[in-house]
Formats: structure tokens, sequence, C-alpha cells
């Protein structure tokens, strides 16, 4: 889910069911069943891992065997989203093969226990035009740009339009007049199915701001009007993982990282953990088949050039501290964040090779929210976090873009963009770096952030927290505060653009399809209501 939302309880199964949000509708009496197969619904949908090298064919005749339907395989990981209405579809085709995150969701007598996100906007603010959104220039009261050196940056470079940052979030409000400019609608595309839909009401943000906001610290233009994003010089992607619950589940994150992989996406971000576990646990039944679809998924993306930035949740937890029991600020009795096994990550920000984000505050102090873990986070950069207020009176949080307007957001969400803004200035200015080499220049160029010697913020004389480690690694803060500035000062400025974003070059050099490149076409009302 999100990092940023807290949930309320909603039962809604009857409305989603009627609404057909839970996959495909029952077979009625005028559809024939495959034999020996029971539809008492509901339809859900599954994760299913086959042995490598399976090819379409003999996994869509499994699946069919089993009582299900394939939605779409990915044949490159092996990997499918299957929809059944049979109960017994996980166990006719393997338990250790098969699992529905969505059957987690619901109770014994049918009705689901999904919850609404608390940051729900009505469809309508969630598309804004250029007229609506305040044209005052607010770049002072971002002083999370100032402590990265994002500002200094801009003066050498601001990105290269060739290097397409990928947001997998709850869309990006493509209206918007800091982010239009960026967004290349081409590139991107809807996984709330686990298949990817590129149609603009798939990727369109309809009940959360999360991913307009997300989208605004990475790349908001720098047009003297509201706010400049990290890179402001790059491309985004829209591609929406998050539903209209707030839910990220698993087969919509594979969805998200295999799109990455086979459409020259540069970079990903990923402001979420894959529900419905903060903590997947690859030890206990089910979810390692979550675990096993994720690394192939994140794997595949990683060896097509893709590098993948992640946030580290924001539980306050030590997340090397395997077999803790921690509880999720929802208090969720289906949606249980506890730890029941010892082998347990929070994907995918623990997935080797993604670069995992902890957040500080305005004073560089670890955030109290923020989880962390000597190994388990390589970064750090400005979460927010309401306890550390600027010395000048600015908001604690992280300003950004949001449909309509623009907004005040904390949370390890926030800290995971600057990083991935980073990333892309990087990628601009060392073009044909591995993911592993800009890790890398992320960590070396990071500056460090020693352990604090006192970390009781409620003065009760009580330490809220233990950093291990030592100044230049150590659990709160990796390798330290990433650097904007030091990322463009390191390698050659890309060349300026001689027309629209993206329209002379390809993506990635040497990965992605030959037509990546976009025309850059406004997006306008009949288009949305489209869904084109």
């Amino acid at each position: 889910m999100p990092l940023l939302r807290r949930a309320q309880l909603a039962a809604l199964g009857a409305a989603l069911l009627a609404a057909g949000c839970l996959g495909a509708p029952v077979a009625g009496a005028d559809e024939q069943a495959p034999s020996g197969c029971v539809q008492p619904g509901p339809t859900l949908r599954y994760l299913v891992v086959f042995a490598r090298g399976t090819a379409q064919p003999d996994a869509d005749a499994q699946i069919a065997a089993a009582c299900g339907s394939t939605t779409v395989y990915y044949p490159q990981i092996a990997v499918a989203v299957v929809t059944s209405p049979d109960p017994g579809f996980g166990d006719k085709i393997g338990p250790d093969r098969a699992y529905s995150a969505q059957g987690e969701s619901w109770t014994s007598d049918g009705q689901s226990s999904r919850k609404k996100v608390d940051e729900t906007m009505s469809a309508a603010s969630l598309l804004t035009s250029t007229e609506t959104v305040p044209t005052a220039d607010l770049g002072e009261q971002q002083w999370d740009m100032r402590l990265i050196d994002a500002t200094l940056a801009h003066q050498i470079t601001e990105g290269d339009p060739r290097v397409v940052v990928g947001v997998l979030d709850s869309g990006i409000d493509p209206r918007h007049p800091d982010l239009k400019a960026a967004l290349d609608p081409q590139l991107s595309v809807g996984c709330l199915t686990g298949k990817p839909d590129p149609s603009v009401a798939a990727w369109a943000p309809t009940t959360s701001p999360h991913g307009t906001h997300v989208a605004g610290i990475i790349a908001a233009a720098d047009d003297g009007k509201g706010i400049t994003g990290v890179a402001p010089g790059v491309r985004l992607a829209s591609v929406k993982v998050v539903d209209d619950d707030g839910y990220i589940y698993p087969e919509y994150a594979v969805c998200g990282f295999m799109w990455a992989a086979t459409h020259g996406i540069a970079i990903t971000n990923n402001s979420y953990y894959v529900d419905p576990w903060e903590y997947t646990c690859s030890d206990q039944q089910g979810q390692r088949v979550v675990t096993e679809a994720m690394k192939r998924a994140v794997d595949y993306a990683t060896s097509q050039g893709v590098l993948n930035v992640a946030a580290v949740t924001n539980s306050a937890a030590d997340l090397t501290q395997p077999g803790a029991d921690t509880h999720s600020p929802d208090n969720a009795p289906n949606h249980s964040v506890r730890r029941i096994g010892t082998e347990c990550s929070v994907l995918p920000a623990e997935e080797r090779g993604v670069v995992a984000v902890s957040s500080v505050g305005s004073n560089q102090l670890k955030a109290s929210y923020s989880s962390y873990g000597l190994g388990a986070v390589d970064v750090t950069a400005p979460g927010g976090d309401v306890h550390q207020k600027p010395s000048n009176g600015d908001n604690p949080c992280v300003l950004s873009t949001v449909p309509g307007g623009y907004g005040d957001f904390c949370g390890t969400s926030m800290a995971a963009p600057h990083v991935t803004g980073v990333a892309a200035l990087l990628a601009s200015t060392h073009p044909g770096d591995t993911p592993a080499q800009l890790t890398k220049l992320l960590n070396q160029q990071a500056k460090p952030v020693q352990c604090p010697g006192d970390y009781d913020l409620n003065d009760t004389g009580v330490q809220d927290a233990y950093c291990s480690g030592y100044a230049s690694f150590n659990g709160f803060y990796g390798h330290g505060m990433v650097n904007a500035l030091a990322a463009v000062a390191s390698g050659t400025a890309p060349r300026p653009s001689t027309g629209a974003p993206g329209a002379d070059a390809p993506t990635r050099a040497g990965k992605g399809p030959t037509d990546a490149t976009s025309s850059q076409q406004p997006i306008g009302p009949e288009q949305l209501a489209a869904g084109q």
C-alpha cells in the first residue's frame, strides 16, 4: 500500500462484486465451466509461478486444467496472473505455486474487509487544468531541495529527456502544469488487473493524490511557477499500481516492473510495500509465491537496465530483526504486518539490487516514522517530520504537486523520489551506466550522516530507536544523504534537447523498443472520458 496512507475499515464486498472490481464475473447458467470445476465465487486473482522456461501454451493448459483463466503470462519470468471463481484453484494447481493476495482481504462470509484510504479526493478534482493551479513561485518553501543541493545542480543540468522515470504509484495527473510536459502518455500504463492497460483511464489518478505528489518531487518543471523537482529535465511514465482502495497487490507490482523492463524505462520509483502483508515471508506457504514472483520481476527489470528505488516503510521498525512482531498503523485484522516467519522482508525495498531509502526531517535526523536497519538502508533523503520544524517556519513536510495545486506530505514515500530524481540526474550525466554502477555512484556521492548521540524524540529518557554502524554507513542513514550537485558534477552534462522531450533519441541506449519515444500530445477531456 502507499506508505503515506492511513486507512479506515469498510465492508465493501457486495458493492465490489456488483461493480465487478474483483475480476471476471462468475459463470452464468448459459456459460459452461470446465469439467470438474465449481463456481460459487467470488472470482479472485492469483499469482502463479511456473518452472523457468515454461512456454505460454503449456502454462495456459495447466491453468485451464485447474479451473482458472489466464489474464496475462510473462514468459521472461514464467509468472502468470490468473482469475478463477473455483475456491479449489490454488490446491489444484499447487499451493506452492499459486497465491491470491486478494483472497486475504475476504472473510469467511464472502464480505470484503478491505479499507478505503483517507486521502481520497473526488474523481473530478483529480483531473486538473492549467487554469485551476496556482501560479505563484513556491521554491522558497522547498527546504528539501536545498538539503540535497538540487538548486545548485540545476545550474549545471536539469537532466536528459532521454531518461524516463517510471512512477509506480496511484497515477500522475496528466493536466497538472508542472507535470504535463514531462509526462509521457505513450509509456504510461495501468496495472490493476496484473495485465498492462495503456489507456489513459487506466493510468490516470482516481482516488489518491499520492502518485502526483511523488512525480512532482522527481520532475516538476523549473518554470518559475509552483515547485521544481530534482530532475525537471527528465521524462515521467505513470505506471499505476495502486487501486482505488489504496492497495498494491503483488500482481500489480509484477506488471509494473515488467512494463519498465520492456519499455525502455531507466529508473522506477516505488513508494509502497506490496500488500496484503507489510512483511512477506518466504518461509510461509503462499507468501513464498509472492517472494519468488517479485524476485523474478525485479531481477528481470534490473537485467534490462532498470534501476529500482524504494521506500523502507513508515513503521519505525528495525528491518534487521527477523521474527519481530509489529503492527500496522491501520490496525486492520486482515491487513496484518506481523512477521510470522523468520525470513521476512519488506517488498520491494529489501529485494536485492533495489536502492532502499530511509527518511529524514529538515534537521537531518531520522524521521520518527521511518524504518531503518544496518544493511537494510542504502541512502537517506528528505521525507519530512512534523517533529522537526524548519528554522525559517516552512512546513515540516515536503511540498509537491497534487491534483488541483500543491500540498505537503510527510513519509518515506517522499524520501524515495528525491533519491530517484538524483539517480535520474546520474543516468543523464553517466549515459550507459548499469544499475549497479549508478547505485555505486549514489552511495559514493552521498554525504555521510552520523548516528545521533541521542534519539529520545519525546524526552522520556528512553531511546526511540538504536542506530548501529559508523559515520559513513549506518542503520539510520545508510551511506548518507543523496546529493544532486555531486551527481551532475561527476559526469558529462547532457546536450540540450532540440525539441519536445524525448523526440530525438531513444530512452536508454540499447534498451527498450524502437518506438519508445513520444510525441508528447496533450491529453484532453474527451480522451480521459474515452479512456484513450
